[in-house]
């Protein structure tokens, strides 16, 4: 039976509330979840320094422990899984979020700010396996910031986000990611080199045209929108601009609502010119001159390429450039080996 117009509104709160009830019932049990391992974690770890000076103790206790509670709650309770529980104690027993939970605190009103912090233990069994702690509490701030789901959380490790992120940031702003993750207050903070667009699924040889990688990336938008990072939003393709009976386009265009400025993106399929730097100023002038409004900042203008000569890009723009930029993209996801060689010549830039 269709709804009457007078009760549409009736039902949709009711729709609302049942489905924030049912939000919040997974966020419990996920919060409860992860504190409950914690804990258990944390007890594993008490009784195997009671009985440290046997070797093999720790071994046992995880066996006999596994034995009793698959019994009595089933298969959850592997040693394996057990023993997940314990590095995650030792892993986070410093975190400011779980270390003071405690058994107590399972069963009472937990403080707001750490409910909405916990991550799912899904999550957890990825950030644990994160050796560096200030890469890892990077993930965790990232993840909860932006929602990430398990799969997007492995994909932007996999393309070494943090490691990208790191390379053009001074000590202070390495730091900070650690700690805050990635704040957005000056254009340089929104630049990434390289770009990792291996989800577009070009092989990294192959033959394509520019035309070709942007339908690439505008069919993969949702994909690209989360590589671009923290506040980006799609505003135009092919942008058309017009003066003196001349037509140029501007691939793509973004506005970040952080930085509060329109970021234009030219693609480039082999190596940057210095005349794509030049056509780059052209879009970010026309677009500070005649689109932009008074309160928003100044527009970025990112030239993508497959590959630059450093050189070439610093005697192209001034020195006191805060506007364009340009960074290589990838189609595949980086080795160990691309990243420690690009690590190397980064320093050597510096």
């Amino acid at each position: 039976m269709p709804d009457k117009p007078s009760n549409i509104k009736f039902h949709s709160q009711i729709v609302a509330l049942l489905q924030s009830a049912r939000n919040e019932v997974v966020r419990s049990v996920n919060r409860t979840m992860v504190f409950t391992y914690f804990e258990i974690g944390k007890m594993i770890v008490e009784e195997e320094q009671n009985g440290k000076e046997r070797a093999d103790y720790g071994k046992e206790i995880l066996k006999g422990l596994s034995f009793v509670l698959k019994k009595e709650f089933g298969k959850g309770f592997s040693v394996d899984n057990l023993e997940n529980m314990r590095r995650f104690y030792l892993v986070y027993e410093k975190s400011e979020t779980l270390s003071r939970i405690s058994s107590k605190a399972i069963s009472e009103t937990v403080s707001r700010k750490s409910e909405n912090m916990i991550l799912s233990w899904s999550h957890y069994l990825k950030l644990m396996r994160i050796d560096d702690e200030n890469e890892r509490n990077f993930y965790e701030i990232e993840s909860f910031k932006n929602n990430w789901s398990v799969r997007e959380l492995q994909r932007q490790f996999d393309s070494a986000l943090y490691t990208r992120l790191v390379l053009s940031r001074n000590k202070e702003k390495v730091k900070e990611l650690s700690e805050k993750g990635l704040i957005l207050e000056k254009p340089k903070d929104a630049i990434k080199d390289p770009y990792i667009l291996e989800f577009i699924g070009l092989p990294e040889h192959s033959e394509y045209s520019e035309s070709e990688l942007e339908q690439e990336i505008i069919d993969k938008l949702e994909h690209f929108l989360l590589e671009l990072g923290n506040g980006f939003t799609f505003v135009a393709r092919q942008k058309r601009i017009s003066f003196d009976d001349k037509h140029f386009r501007i691939d793509l265009v973004f506005y970040n609502r952080f930085l509060k400025c329109f970021v234009l993106i030219d693609l480039k399929i082999g190596e940057i010119k210095h005349q794509d730097l030049g056509q780059m100023q052209m879009y970010v002038n026309y677009y500070d001159r005649e689109i932009k409004l008074n309160e928003e900042n100044k527009t970025i203008g990112i030239v993508l390429c497959r590959d630059k000569s450093q050189s070439v890009v610093e005697y192209t723009l001034p020195e006191n450039n805060e506007q364009i930029f340009a960074s290589k993209y990838k189609t595949v996801l980086p080795t160990k080996e691309e990243l420690k060689s690009l690590i190397a010549e980064r320093k050597s830039q510096r």
